[in-house]
């Protein structure tokens, strides 16, 4: 059992078992990588700078001089490993080298709430996948029927398509409401408004490290080499444009305004206590997507709603993202199986995560079952979907007896439109 030096709590989402990445800006306005330890960020920076990443994978690479970790998630797992254990290391209550000095220590360390988080990643693709089997039964039923909701495809392959990588915001970005065409229910005719039905979607990420030629494919065996760590995600949806737009080439417009993920790059080696074994794939996937050890993480979500007229966040949804049909190897093995290339940075999402309760459903389209079932806030107000004013707020961790590891907060406001 790991102890830092550096008090943290035990309900804190950082213990020195995580040590997450991310990027923030300095009082000097400049950017700095860091990871975090109980209440506070960790500039590699200053770090870096010192010579304290000497191992042989990271030795004058200055792999974290950069303004994001894109060269970093490029040197691959043995350099991600050598940098996670050299923290453990100095953050260890039994290593003097940062305990026991006074301005390394004031230098490193800084207070979470006195710095603003920025992106940490220079994105350049992002895919959207579809794999959570209990949301993909529910859209099926309410726009066919339960007996035909999943399409013949579904359990054959990971659904996906190809998202906006552009318009991908850091937790704590408000988002004007998108507008576009819709269809009046009683009219065969578009017109052009605000979007009405506004949505969240519950998800989460992961980044790839390195990558593969174009040509070459990344093997379901071998995938997870290639990802750096994992985000939550919360894909903004507008049900009434997408209603108009998708058939018959799918999201466009409806998804392509905002899609906000959380500061924090969580990786693979800190969440590793925690993975499951994946049920059997039935039917039989082809060989390309058959995974030795299909095993996903046990990670507990949960959606909260605020806005100025509630005395405390109204939780919509309890969730947990071992409610997967595809796991992530099999998504990245898939994406790559024409020979396209992935490069550091590239993310991809899970698709709107459901669980098998009406409480641990992802989006407002289910759990209001199409708006049909109003949620009832804690104020006494009711939503269909998102209103103007609404801040939703997504957090994420895998816990133990011992310490949780934990993602923070994913959070986006909608205000109005702009005219």
């Amino acid at each position: 059992m790991l102890t830092s030096f550096i008090p943290v709590d035990k309900e804190s989402h950082f213990p020195i078992q995580n040590l997450p990445f991310s990027a923030f800006e300095t009082e000097d306005g400049e950017i700095h990588l860091c990871s975090a330890i109980g209440d506070y960020v960790i500039d590699l920076f200053v770090l870096d700078e010192a010579g304290l990443f000497d191992g042989k994978h990271l030795k004058d690479q200055f792999a974290f001089q950069d303004s994001t970790l894109n060269f970093f998630m490029g040197l691959g797992k043995p350099a991600w490993q050598e940098a996670r254990q050299t923290l453990t290391n100095l953050l260890d209550k039994e290593n003097p080298t940062l305990r026991d000095d006074d301005l390394l220590r004031s230098r490193v360390f800084i207070p979470m709430e006195d710095v603003e988080m920025v992106m940490p990643v220079e994105i350049g693709d992002y895919t959207d996948f579809y794999s959570s089997e209990q949301h993909a039964f529910n859209v099926g039923s309410m726009f066919r029927d339960p007996d035909n909701a999943l399409m013949p495809n579904w359990k054959h392959l990971p659904v996906g398509y190809h998202g906006r990588a552009s318009s991908i915001v850091l937790s704590g970005t408000d988002l004007h409401r998108p507008k576009g065409q819709t269809i009046p229910n009683d009219s065969d005719q578009p017109v052009f408004s605000d979007s009405k039905l506004l949505d969240f979607e519950l998800e989460v990420g992961f980044f790839t490290g390195p990558g593969n030629e174009l040509g070459d494919t990344i093997s379901v065996d071998n995938a997870e080499d290639h990802i750096f760590g994992m985000v939550l995600v919360n894909d903004w949806s507008a049900r009434d444009i997408q209603k108009w737009e998708y058939q018959p080439l799918g999201p466009f417009l409806a998804k392509n305004w905002a899609t906000s993920i959380s500061p924090w790059i969580v990786t693979l080696d800190a969440l590793s206590p925690f993975r499951l074994d994946m049920p059997e794939q039935d039917p039989e996937v082809l060989p390309y997507l058959n995974q030795k050890n299909r095993s996903t993480f046990d990670i507990n979500l949960e959606v909260y709603l605020d806005n100025e007229k509630l005395n405390e966040p109204h939780k919509l949804a309890t969730s947990n993202y071992k409610h997967m049909y595809w796991s992530m190897a099999q998504q990245l093995a898939h994406q790559t199986v024409t020979g396209c290339n992935v490069r550091p940075g590239d993310i991809y999402a899970s698709g709107t995560i459901s669980g098998n309760t009406e409480d641990s459903y992802g989006s407002m389209l289910e759990l209001t079952w199409k708006g049909t079932k109003p949620v009832q806030l804690n104020d006494g107000s009711e939503r269909k979907f998102i209103q103007d004013g609404d801040n939703i707020i997504m957090t994420g961790y895998a816990e133990n007896d011992d310490y949780r590891i934990g993602f923070g907060v994913v959070e986006g406001k909608i205000l109005p439109a702009k005219q």
